[in-house]
């Protein structure tokens, strides 16, 4: 599964905005929208998202 299936799951499961999740995860608000537009993650940004994501969300 891809990355950018993994978020998008996440977003909906928590209504957390995209930019939200991008600042969080990776200091990046334009992190999804980016890869939606195709960018390619490096290892080093898939294992930071992957890590938030099996975090609890923040309130």
């Amino acid at each position: 599964m891809s990355v950018l299936v993994k978020i998008n799951r996440y977003l909906q499961r928590t209504g957390m905005p995209a930019t939200t999740f991008g600042r969080l995860s990776v200091n990046d608000p334009r992190l999804v929208f980016d890869l939606r537009r195709g960018r390619q993650p490096g290892l080093r940004i898939v294992a930071r998202v992957e890590q938030f994501i099996a975090q609890p969300p923040p309130p």
